[in-house]
This record gives structure tokens, sequence and C-alpha cells, in this order.
């Protein structure tokens, strides 16, 4: 599994960076995120839900998101 620390990152480039991210794993690929950022709880979860891939567990700051199969 990748681990990626996004800290502070902001929305809009913790989600540019988290897609780029993705983009490169294998489908069913899983990465966990430490995500800092108060939106992040929000945001993480909506960014799945629009894409397709699978929120596996929320536990702030860490998240861990399984890549969609194509």
């Amino acid at each position: 599994m990748e681990k990626w620390n996004a800290g502070e990152m902001g929305c809009g480039q913790l989600i540019f960076e988290l897609s780029v991210r993705m983009n490169k794993l294998e489908p069913g690929s899983k990465i966990e995120i430490t995500a800092c950022d108060p939106g992040a709880p929000t945001d993480l979860p909506a960014w799945c839900r629009m894409t397709g891939h699978t929120l596996i567990s929320s536990n702030p700051p860490v998240y861990i998101i399984r890549r969609k199969m194509d």
C-alpha cells in the first residue's frame, strides 16, 4: 500500500495531487493518506463518491482509499 503525507495541503491542491497519485496506481490498489486540512473529512469522501474510488477507512487525519477497478 502506498502512503502519502499530504500534511496541511489545502483542499484544491490535495484533491489535484491525490488524482495524479491515484492515476499512477494499479486498479484495486490502496493508498493511505494523512491529511490535516480541516476540509479533508468532508472533501475526501465526496471526491471518492464522485470518482468511483472506495473510501475504506476514515479516521482523521488518516484515510485509506482503494482505486476503482477500470
